[in-house]
């Protein structure tokens, strides 16, 4: 690339303010100059971004060139937004040649890229449901009465009819599996896009609702340790709920990043930081879904058959807890690590 945007900046003290033609082009360098210092730095490494970032990146570059081609033909702005743009072209035709393998590629490195990318809002989002589950369960052991305002009465009376049944887990046996499954998996896949869409008003709104769900399950469980269910209970809601809760974890770390995105744009214009922050948050909460679905299928057909040895249940937990945190965790970590080693 022939011109570098920071050329530009040292470029403005050297126009001439009484060419009316100059000072149109000083402010329609300075009104871009940070979006072409973002894609320039973007083109730097093209393997970290997607193929949608590309492309909307060639929108905005093609149409600023097409603008300069008509106002300033000669202009040295001109001959740079032509070597930006043509950078860009060439990834794009290159990624048209691979968008057969997009599928793939979005599950194995943009997710986990993404996910690295917002690592800062994952961990905050994963403190604010252990802070919200510790309230759950103090909360509890405070008042006994307190599940019955974040459960409903029904849920609870029905829960002690269960247990003096001996069959304390019942609930989860409570209708057709195929049917729960589905109802499962749809309610628990909206939660996850609720918690990202509240986002687009606040990460005070995200996090509020990740309050709730931690508070939930801090009583939940608490409400069954007072009735000396706790071992039962863990295996019974992690077997599913290691992948589901985890999950939801994530789709906060997504509706935090929208969130923070506006609130705290940094050097970008909030319009632009805040479209950032959309996609990004957008590819975390799309990612949760096939988990949503796994764990929708184990809660539907397997959590109800409390039968299974307890060995084998923990085993399951173990084995979802090692992919959440290889897959959300590790991975994105390792591809960063791995990608800043080749650069070097």
């Amino acid at each position: 690339m022939q011109l570098c945007p920071f050329f530009f900046k040292f470029a403005i003290h050297k126009h001439n303010y009484f060419n009316p033609q100059a000072m149109n082009e000083l402010t329609f360098i300075q009104n871009n100059i940070e979006k072409w210092e973002h894609v320039e730095i973007m083109t730097k490494d093209l393997s970290q971004e997607t193929p949608d970032d590309i492309a909307d990146a060639y929108s905005d570059v093609t149409a600023d060139l097409a603008f300069a081609y008509t106002h300033y033909p000669s202009s040295r702005i001109t001959m740079y937004l032509n070597n930006l743009a043509a950078v860009l072209h060439n990834a794009i035709y290159r990624n048209k040649r691979e968008r057969r393998s997009r599928l793939i590629t979005f599950w194995t490195h943009e997710v986990p890229a993404t996910m690295y990318a917002e690592r800062c809002h994952l961990l905050a989002s994963f403190v604010v449901f252990c802070i919200s589950v510790l309230i759950g369960v103090a909360s509890q052991l405070a008042e006994p009465d307190f599940c019955r305002i974040i459960l409903g009465d029904g849920y609870v009376e029905q829960t002690l009819q269960n247990i003096s049944n001996g069959t304390p887990m019942a609930v989860y046996d409570g209708g057709a599996e195929s049917t729960m499954f589905l109802g499962i998996t749809i309610n628990n896949i909206g939660v996850a896009f609720r918690i990202f869409a509240f986002g687009l008003m606040s990460s005070l709104f995200s996090a509020l609702l990740l309050l709730y769900n931690g508070i939930m399950l801090g009583c939940f469980e608490t409400f069954f340790a007072q009735h000396g269910l706790l071992g039962e209970s863990m295996l019974a809601v992690f077997l599913h709920g290691t992948l589901e809760i985890s999950a939801i974890i994530v789709a906060g770390a997504a509706g935090l990043a929208i969130g923070n995105s506006w609130l705290f744009p940094g050097t970008y214009s909030r319009f632009y930081a805040f479209r950032q922050g959309a996609k990004r948050g957008l590819k975390i909460v799309v990612g949760t879904v096939p988990v949503f679905i796994v764990a929708g299928f184990v809660e539907g057909y397997i959590t109800r058959h409390t039968e299974i040895a307890d060995g084998l249940r923990l085993g399951f937990i173990l084995l979802s807890l090692a992919f959440v945190l290889g897959y959300y965790v590790v991975l994105p970590w390792f591809q960063n690590r791995k990608s800043s080693f080749v650069n070097h």
